[in-house]
């Protein structure tokens, strides 16, 4: 078999050149993540931190840290990946359509929001915006002083 074919070189340089363009989208997405991150008042450099960028994001959008944990685990992290777009997107004032935009073509949005004139908001996460909110609403059965039901035991004397 002739593996001195001319084919072989051609076959080299075009992976070569979609190696050198990949990287170059790369180092724009992260350039943009790192304007981003500065917007927002976080650290730019944390951009480049594998899963300290994650970390980082999710503060930006206000959502408990505990989502790290989801956006590790196979199949789970697709979902909240997306959630977390959306969030993004929403705390610099744009729409689900730019959220979209954010997970189909990261490096056409993410420069248009890093590089661009969106502001940031602030958190966009309702946990951010409005505190705890308290599951019973205005019924909590453990905020009754004067209930005669909800009163410690007391032991007889004797």
């Amino acid at each position: 078999m002739d593996y001195n074919s001319d084919y072989s070189s051609v076959g080299t340089g075009f992976s070569a050149g979609m190696i050198f363009f990949w990287l170059a989208l790369m180092v724009l997405v992260y350039a943009s993540m790192w304007k981003v991150f500065v917007k927002a008042g976080k650290p730019g450099w944390a951009a480049i931190i594998p899963i300290y960028n994650l970390i980082v994001l999710i503060e930006i959008v206000g959502k408990p840290t505990i989502w790290i944990l989801w956006l590790l685990i196979p199949c789970v992290n697709i979902v909240f990946a997306i959630w977390l777009m959306n969030l993004v997107s929403k705390s610099f004032g744009k729409s689900e359509g730019f959220t979209v935009g954010l997970v189909i073509l990261p490096f056409v949005f993410y420069p248009i929001l890093g590089f661009g004139d969106a502001k940031y908001l602030g958190p966009s996460a309702a946990e951010a915006q409005n505190g705890f909110n308290n599951p019973f609403g205005s019924n909590n059965p453990f905020n009754k002083p004067n209930d005669p039901f909800n009163q410690p035991p007391t032991t007889p004397n004797v």
